[in-house]
């Protein structure tokens, strides 16, 4: 696979999330889905120094989103979110093999969590509790900073 990617956008990473989860029979809501992009983010700029997407993750009330992502499947509300018509060799042609790595990964680690229980951890996560007073941007910056720490905490295990 070559580094000249083309630019892979929040949705392209939504759209992995929710063709595994409906390889797998574990289909996910909109708000899941906002947790699980916070990870991949979070953990790829720990691990690979640049985003994973461009666009802004923010703190809102029930813990990080991505608003555009959230907008576009807003009208499924607490439903599961479809899988047809999502071309996903289209959204791995975009990713490297680390990328593919890394997001099974987060979605073995924490695809198996209900919503409420990944609303739970991200509530105590540093990067959502200094912004949800304000509902801002939790900055690329402050993402990267936070998950070092937990990639540096793991490794030392």
């Amino acid at each position: 696979m070559s580094e000249n990617r083309k630019i892979i956008r929040a949705k392209d990473i939504a759209e992995f999330f929710i063709r595994k989860g409906s390889y797998e029979d574990d289909y996910i809501t909109n708000l899941k889905l906002q947790k699980l992009l916070y990870y991949a983010q979070g953990f790829h700029l720990a691990l690979f120094g640049k985003p994973l997407f461009k666009e802004n993750i923010e703190a809102w009330t029930q813990g990080p989103v991505v608003s555009d992502v959230y907008r576009e499947y807003k009208k499924y509300g607490k439903n599961p979110l479809p899988a047809e018509g999502i071309d996903i060799d289209n959204v791995i042609d975009k990713l490297t093999d680390e990328q593919i790595n890394l997001l099974n990964e987060i979605w073995s680690v924490f695809g198996q969590y209900s919503l409420w229980k990944l609303r739970d951890m991200v509530h105590e996560e540093e990067p959502w509790i200094n912004h949800e007073r304000d509902a801002s941007v939790i900055s690329k910056k402050e993402l990267k900073d936070y998950f070092l720490v937990r990639v540096r905490r793991v490794r030392e295990d």
